[in-house]
């Protein structure tokens, strides 16, 4: 214990300033994905303050940041819809935490493997465009038919396209002004000439927009009120001023819910995505870690499921490890989970005391940062990449993107696992084996595992073989062989005489499953 204690003191003076950088870049993602998610804004705080100061000391990993994601906003929007109250949707979210330590104790935390990546991807693409989708009306300030909740958008994309061309009609000037120069920062913020300035990288692009957005209402308040962004177009965050009140703003499940079993579809279904997009983001954050350290999976899943039931018991949406605060904590120069833990205490304080200067920024900047968001998890370059790689690997991504933006996420990672299995199993049908010919001398080669479902390929190469001539079954590359596959070579051996065949087998025998009628 004094050991640890010594190791995090040392290290306090990186994780310190790194905490600072990840409070500043979490704070309007935190209040961005809320607004996404058509939750409460104040849920989205909620969430961050857990990751950071719960989270953090129950996962094994020590640079990873936890908080709410943009990769479950579809899931929480269309859950609370289904569900009729954000309310429910807390219950569906304690659940989904249990069915996380469940998974935990299962040892699951391997669960990220058995996803292809091109159906990975492809969720993240969807994701992407979805966010660009139901951003657009924040960004273009649109006035014609605004909720508080949120909820006049669809949850998928072929539904809110029909609301994206009225947002376009009902644009309100100061808010394509502050969500345009937002978007111009976010993206000069990345270009190689701000990143060779080290003063410049040590302050978020997030935050410089936030910055823009409030100082631009300030003053078109003062000099030019008709460009000026309304109060509704604005954060809106209870103002606390003191522990009480920021208890009595938390929000308990619905319990009454507890027999609609549509709340454990959606628990299972968050479960599920939160898990793998916490072991994406883990793998990626080992992998930048640079003292190479390695956080235990099983442990993770259990760390995000107490996340998330707590979450859920008091308020706040869903949580999972995230890459870009992970990304942004990293870069700062994080060394231990204090990082981590104190960007989670200067949420909370910043919440509890600060909330009137957080009520001023608009809605137009959060939107402009989820745009920017959106762009990277489907830009133009991913759908290339992928076209290059072959159809066997742009297939299964074009159609998890598709059938994600014409149903919902859970029906659309179905489909697409479904399409990605079947590109796999087609590729293993056709490279178990090969068949070679050089006049009446044949060579049958068996690579790696050749199963069962070769044994239709297997019977066709086999067919092919003519009369009166030479043939090599080569088993030596093989790691396997299932035993039909040795069935259907010993029936072929049987036959073989009759029809002049001379055969060869190298590296592995077939005559045990002669059947003995056959001698």
């Amino acid at each position: 214990m004094k050991s640890d204690l010594h190791y995090y003191l040392k290290n306090l003076k990186h994780d310190l300033p790194a905490s600072m950088v990840v409070f500043l870049v979490a704070l309007p993602l935190c209040l961005g994905i809320a607004l996404a998610s058509g939750a409460p804004l104040f849920s989205g705080v909620i969430a961050g303050i857990i990751g950071g100061i719960i989270v953090a000391w129950a996962s094994g990993s020590h640079l990873s940041v936890s908080g709410p994601a943009a990769g479950l906003t579809v899931i929480v929007f269309n859950g609370i819809e289904t569900l009729g109250s954000f309310n429910a949707f807390l219950l569906s979210l304690v659940i989904a935490g249990i069915f996380q330590i469940i998974l935990g104790y299962l040892k699951a935390g391997l669960i990220g493997a058995f996803f292809p990546v091109s159906v990975i991807k492809g969720m993240l693409a969807a994701i992407g465009l979805i966010l660009i989708i139901k951003q657009i009306p924040h960004a273009t300030g649109y006035d014609t038919s605004f909720d508080g909740d949120e909820s006049y958008m669809q949850e998928t994309a072929k539904s809110s396209f029909f609301e994206l061309v009225d947002a376009l009609e009902g644009i309100t000037p100061g808010a394509l002004i502050i969500s345009g120069v937002a978007l111009l920062i976010l993206i000069v913020w990345e270009t190689r000439l701000f990143k060779r300035s080290s003063l410049l990288q040590l302050i978020p692009g997030p935050l410089v927009a936030v910055v823009w957005g409030v100082a631009y209402n300030i003053l078109v308040l003062q000099y030019a009120p008709e460009w000026a962004i309304s109060q509704r177009h604005l954060v809106s965050l209870p103002e606390l001023g003191s522990v009480e009140n920021f208890i009595n703003q938390f929000r308990m499940p619905d319990f009454s819910n507890l027999a609609n079993p549509k709340v454990y579809s959606i628990a299972a279904t968050l479960a599920i995505i939160a898990s793998l997009e916490t072991l994406l983001s883990i793998e990626a954050v080992d992998k930048l870690d640079p003292h190479k350290r390695i956080a235990p999976t099983n442990r993770e899943l259990k760390a995000q499921g107490l996340g998330n039931i707590i979450s859920g018991m008091i308020g706040g949406i869903p949580i999972t490890a995230v890459i870009v605060r992970s990304s942004a904590n990293i870069n700062a120069g994080g060394q231990t989970r204090i990082s981590s833990f104190f960007h989670g205490v200067l949420l909370l304080i910043s919440v509890m005391f600060f909330a009137e200067y957080l009520n001023q920024i608009p809605l137009a900047c959060l939107a402009a940062i989820l745009l920017q968001i959106g762009y990277k998890l489907a830009k133009p370059k991913l759908f290339i990449e992928f076209y290059h790689r072959g159809w066997n690997q742009f297939l299964p991504f074009a159609i998890t993107i598709a059938a994600i933006l014409l149903t919902d996420l859970l029906l659309g990672i179905t489909i697409g696992m479904a399409i990605g299995i079947f590109f796999v199993l087609r590729a293993n049908f056709h490279e178990a084996m090969t068949l070679t010919t050089h006049g009446s001398h044949f060579l049958l080669r068996l690579h790696k595992d050749v199963s069962f479902l070769n044994k239709a390929l297997l019977r066709k190469h086999l067919s092919a073989i003519s009369n009166d001539s030479e043939l090599i079954i080569d088993g030596n590359k093989a790691l396997f062989i299932d035993q039909d596959i040795l069935e259907t070579i010993a029936d072929f051996l049987l036959a073989a005489p009759d029809r002049g065949i001379n055969v060869e087998i190298q590296g592995f025998s077939a005559y045990c499953v002669i059947p003995s009628s056959g001698h």
